[in-house]
């Protein structure tokens, strides 16, 4: 199997090369990335679990799902791809801004992404990827700020960060 390639960026968000994603991991080099936020009509978020299998964060839970663009993909394209691979279907998605994070993993992986945020409505079940989600459940964005701080160590270190990005950003702009 040949290992995925992520698109290494400088800050402005401007192409410099790939890189194998496991070794971008490792030496902390920035990256393009993307985050997913699924809401339903009620304007609960779709949160998963990861799998239990996953090599890092596994059993935690984060945004809809979130990865890394392929060469030649745009940020949309990458985000429909993914929300498929792991949720099981389609929604329309729109970007609504990108921000460079840093996060280093207890494995001594370290996420060092520019963040593309992307945010689209759904209201049915998903269909889960058993190899990517272990489950999944809709909460407000109330009930995951409030649980985030009784419960920290149940979340992602980057859906933490994200998550707050993304809080502050809907206080600025209405949906």
């Amino acid at each position: 199997m040949i290992e995925e390639q992520v698109i290494l960026v400088n800050e402005q968000d401007e192409p410099i090369g790939l890189m194998n994603k496991m070794e971008a991991h490792e030496k902390a080099v920035l990256h393009r990335a993307f985050s997913v936020f699924i809401l339903n009509d009620k304007n609960e978020v779709m949160l998963q679990q990861r799998a239990h299998h996953k090599y890092h964060s596994p059993l935690l839970w984060t945004n809809t799902c979130c990865s890394h663009q392929r060469a030649g993909e745009t940020n949309i394209e990458a985000g429909k791809r993914r929300l498929f691979e792991e949720m099981g279907f389609q929604a329309e998605l729109k970007e609504l801004f990108h921000f460079i994070y840093k996060a280093p993993f207890d494995n001594g992986l370290t996420e060092h992404e520019l963040d593309h945020v992307m945010i689209g409505h759904y209201n049915e079940a998903p269909i889960i990827n058993p190899d990517e989600v272990e489950s999944w459940k809709w909460m407000t964005i109330e009930a995951i700020k409030e649980d985030m701080v009784v419960n920290p160590d149940s979340y992602t270190v980057w859906f933490k960060i994200i998550f707050d990005e993304f809080y502050h950003y809907l206080e600025d702009h209405k949906l």
